[in-house]
């Protein structure tokens, strides 16, 4: 079985193999400069949890946009199950032509991602729209090119903005609306941010098309934490969740 990692900024979330089916996914906070033996106890006690002992783990891959936490994690592998993990990023040959100024600077999620995407669904234009802490939009050619992308603010970003840099305003759920007019302050800033997102991201794919495929309309993927919220607006043709473990697993195998 191979474990897979994606360790952001807000989370850890992972994922185990058997062949190709994702046989269970798992989720918590990351800490801040989390150490090795935190990772470690983590992974073993949440595998055991759930009827799978580490020594079943044959392999283990990892991508990370958090660069104090790709060391712990690495030393976490090796400590406790006594594997060398494998550590995605722009720089391993996967079969992807990165079209980037700097291909390095590509964040191993996206790139994650994009290979997960491009093995779904073969020979199509793609935009990819992930949903986190950031949200982050690739375009990717049907000759498997990574051709570039938008990064925003998330949504939970701007909600915290919004509480900290402000007076009166309180954290609010990140939630659907329905409307767009709001009769108290939270439900005025729950409608901001839903809307607003959406709208944004209209807005960003509109350009992409006309930009990069000549107005042909992609096919649109979604993946991300908040993905589900904007499920029955047409923005996307599918939502993947599991995007990112896939990618990393795929690149695993082609590396």
């Amino acid at each position: 079985m191979i474990l897979c990692l994606d360790i952001g900024n807000t989370h850890i979330y992972g994922g185990v193999f058997r062949d190709a089916e994702l046989v269970l996914r798992f989720r918590k906070p990351a800490q801040i400069r989390a150490s090795s033996d935190e990772i470690g106890l983590f992974l073993k006690a949440v595998l055991r949890e759930n009827a799978i002992e580490p020594n079943e783990i044959d392999a283990i891959g990892l991508c990370s946009v958090v660069p104090d936490a790709i060391y712990s994690a690495r030393s976490a592998c090796k400590k406790y199950f006594d594997r060398t993990p494998f550590e995605l990023n722009a720089s391993v040959h996967t079969g992807l032509k990165i079209h980037y100024n700097t291909p390095q600077d590509v964040g191993a999620d996206r790139v994650a991602n994009a290979i997960a995407a491009c093995h779904m669904y073969p020979n199509r234009n793609l935009v990819l729209i992930d949903f986190g802490t950031a949200t982050t939009f690739c375009a990717l050619s049907a000759q498997r090119e990574y051709l570039g992308g938008v990064i925003l603010p998330g949504l939970r970003i701007g909600m915290e903005a919004l509480e900290e840099r402000t007076a009166k305003l309180p954290p609010v759920e990140i939630i659907k609306k329905e409307k767009i007019i709001g009769q108290d302050t939270i439900s005025c800033i729950q409608s901001g941010i839903y809307f607003g997102n959406l709208g944004m991201a209209k807005e960003v794919l509109q350009r992409i098309n006309e930009e990069v495929f000549d107005a042909q309309d992609p096919f649109v993927v979604a993946t991300g934490g908040f993905a589900h919220l904007f499920k029955d607006t047409g923005l996307f043709h599918t939502i993947q969740a599991d995007l990112v473990l896939h990618g990393v697993r795929l690149a695993m195998l082609h590396y």
